[in-house]
């Protein structure tokens, strides 16, 4: 059975003492349930899992089942507010991509676009910024910081790497960080220019969405992209070298910032120059350099709210888990270590993350799940939505855990990724829906 017990703060902390008899035991002890329609319920299921989760963490992942799922995000906004209310959360970082939110991270401080709508295709990658649940997040935390009582203002941060299906050209990332020295070294940066925008060329010839699946389209490895290489990793070294002198005329933020900006481009070259490669690995290689990228702004977004508060990152379970993923691409199956298994070396226990899983969606195809699977038996428990910690897989009995069936998934909405045995070691803890319906993002 758990225990309750008490950390050096006084604050209760969960932990598995023993081990149970069937699944179904460890279930019906672990499960914590809510309703979305019952805040004081949520509230209370959400302080009693950041609580068991210790004070530590510094980086919570919150992963969606699938892509697609409205309820998901309308849980993701209420956990956020709860964060920010009670514990001590100051930002969030969605899988959008990393360039364009500085664009929203405006608006939510009361700054930039009069509305909206002004930013919600400009600000957000894959489509993200047209769903209504990201429009109630981002109005939520303008109308927040707009309230004099609230001395701390939160920040929203994109984290995805600008790669997608179509990858950026390096050109705004490049600016940015040149646009940065301009103003330090005026000199400088004009000789900068005159060599790199040359070979920066149309970026319609970075953008090819044809190089995604032929190297022979991409332009990566192309003479005038190894060259602006070389001449990115020059920008990076005079930007670290005269580090002192350029925080001294502006400040460290913005160094910071100008820094990251130029080790994005750079990340974002060497992306190019892997499409452009052909082998068999190419696909694996190209998820591994995105998560990188998106590991590395993670790393960047804490270390700027650091003093300020907690980050919750949003993505697909797939993304941040811990451990390998295997998806099926074609004939092949991929195998890549995600941002999760990253950010777990980089952070240790100061990085925790609770994956999600639903019953059953006919919007998606998501059908009842099969007897016996981890999903039918999560959503046993007491609903319509409830928490459970994972405990990583102690205390669960390891004969009925080693014939664990898989649910079946959909072939509407491939991006729902049924849980399995090893998810108990994958995530801190799990939030199950007993159902969702579809808003129609189908993005990876």
């Amino acid at each position: 059975m758990n225990d309750t017990v008490k950390t050096t703060e006084g604050r209760p902390m969960m932990h598995t003492a023993g081990v149970y008899a069937t699944l179904d035991d460890w279930i019906a002890h672990e499960a914590i349930p809510f309703s979305l329609d019952s805040r004081p319920d949520f509230n209370a299921a959400v302080d009693t899992v950041i609580d068991s989760l210790g004070d530590e963490v510094a980086l919570l992942g919150f992963g969606e089942a699938l892509h697609g799922g409205e309820e998901l995000l309308v849980l993701r906004n209420q956990l956020f507010q709860r964060l920010v209310e009670a514990h001590g959360y100051s930002a969030i970082a969605i899988e959008s991509s990393f360039p364009r939110g500085p664009l929203v991270n405006e608006y939510v401080l009361g700054h930039g676009p009069a509305s909206y709508e002004a930013l919600q295709d400009t600000g957000f990658s894959h489509g993200f910024g047209t769903f209504e649940a990201n429009r109630e997040l981002v109005e939520w935390m303008r109308h927040y910081n707009a309230d004099p009582a609230h001395p701390t203002k939160l920040h929203f941060y994109g984290f995805d790497s600008p790669t997608d299906i179509i990858a950026d050209s390096p050109r705004q990332t490049l600016h940015f960080a040149l646009d940065y020295l301009s103003e330090r070294d005026e000199a400088l940066c004009q000789e900068y220019r005159k060599r790199i925008d040359p070979l920066l060329g149309q970026d319609a010839a970075w953008e090819n969405p044809a190089a995604a699946l032929d190297p022979t389209q991409a332009i990566g490895q192309s003479p005038e992209a190894t060259a602006l290489r070389i001449e990115t990793e020059d920008l990076i070294a005079e930007l670290r070298v005269r580090r002192p002198e350029f925080i001294a005329k502006s400040d460290e933020s913005r160094y910071r910032e100008a820094l990251h900006y130029a080790v994005v481009a750079q990340q974002l070259l060497h992306y190019h120059a892997t499409l452009a490669q052909p082998s068999e690995q190419r696909q694996a290689r190209l998820l591994s350099v995105r998560a990188a990228m998106m590991a590395e702004n993670l790393v960047y977004i804490v270390s700027r709210e650091q003093g300020r508060g907690n980050v919750l990152i949003f993505a697909h379970n797939s993304h941040l888990k811990r451990g390998k993923v295997q998806w099926q691409w074609g004939n092949e199956t991929v195998t890549w270590w995600p941002v999760g298994s990253h950010l777990h070396e980089m952070f240790g226990r100061r990085y925790a993350v609770i994956g999600s899983a639903v019953g059953e969606s006919p919007a998606n195809e998501i059908g009842q799940p099969e007897a016996g699977t981890l999903e039918a038996r999560l959503t046993s428990a007491p609903g319509p939505v409830r928490f459970i910690l994972t405990h990583q897989g102690q205390g669960l009995p390891a004969e009925e855990m080693a014939t664990l069936p898989i649910r079946s998934g959909s072939q509407k909405n491939r991006s729902y990724e049924p849980l399995g045995a090893q998810s108990f070691t994958h995530f801190d803890g799990f939030a199950v829906l007993d159902t969702t319906t579809y808003n129609g993002w189908g993005h990876f």
